[in-house]
């Protein structure tokens, strides 16, 4: 059973932790919209699962918020999602994808310095260049990294570890009081299967608990088997899944 008061917490942290410049409040949703990058940054999302009798007016309203802002209306479905929100949006023409996990464990399980990893205040050249070797990574994406720095209005960090010299792993993390937030986890091919990403994930750990926080969590697509299995090797447990509707 999920604990709501926990995935309130995370959602909140986590829209803390991915800053979006377009932002207004229908109801218990928060709608929000930046380059049509992140999904979060560009979709609306309920933070209250308490019955929501206006809700099919709110849907009706969401999307065309997105309409008018020239994008494709997307809606994140999580645990905090009001009763029959699901449902009614399959009844209603729209498409349910990106199914994700939200994990979350102590930062105290796996934290520890890494002589080797910078933190920076800033996606610098370096972490940028390795984020794009991942493939999933968009020409949207990337520029919502650069133009929401200025957005942030809590702690975070850019951190690259360099093997030899070379950037070869890069992360960003986020403290949102006691919950510190994994993002962006990169290897460069070249460097993959030599335990670089457990490692920038200890010296994100060791920085978060630096910042005060308890608790460390991430997102993970729940496609994405060989993530999951390095996240439940460090303690980040499932606690929720959410998935996106959007409509043509």
């Amino acid at each position: 059973m999920t604990d709501l008061s926990l995935a309130h917490a995370l959602e909140r942290a986590t829209l803390n932790a991915l800053p979006s410049p377009r932002v207004r409040f229908d109801g218990p949703f928060v709608v929000r919209a930046f380059l049509g990058g992140t999904g979060r940054a560009n979709a609306a999302c309920s933070l209250d699962p308490s019955p929501d009798p206006g809700m099919a007016e709110r849907v009706l309203r969401i999307e065309a918020h997105y309409r008018r802002l020239g994008m494709t209306p997307r809606i994140r479905s999580s645990a905090l999602d009001p009763q029959g929100l699901g449902a009614h949006l399959h009844a209603t023409g729209w498409a349910e994808d990106d199914h994700s996990l939200v994990t979350c464990g102590p930062v105290s399980a796996f934290g520890a310095a890494q002589p080797d990893v910078e933190a920076h205040d800033e996606p610098v050249a370096d972490w940028m260049e390795v984020l794009g070797t991942v493939e999933y990574q968009s020409d949207a994406r990337r520029a919502e990294k650069v133009n929401a720095v200025p957005l942030f209005a809590i702690p975070a960090a850019w951190l690259v570890l360099r093997i030899e010299g070379r950037p070869a792993a890069v992360l960003s993390t986020t403290c949102d009081g006691e919950f510190c937030g994994l993002f962006d986890l990169a290897v460069r091919p070249e460097f993959r299967r030599r335990g670089l990403a457990a490692r920038i994930v200890a010296a994100a750990a060791d920085w978060g608990a630096q910042q005060g926080a308890r608790h460390m969590f991430a997102q993970v697509s729940a496609a994405n088997a060989p993530s999951i299995a390095l996240q439940a090797g460090l303690g980040l447990v499932e606690r929720y899944r959410y998935s996106y509707f959007t409509k043509k």
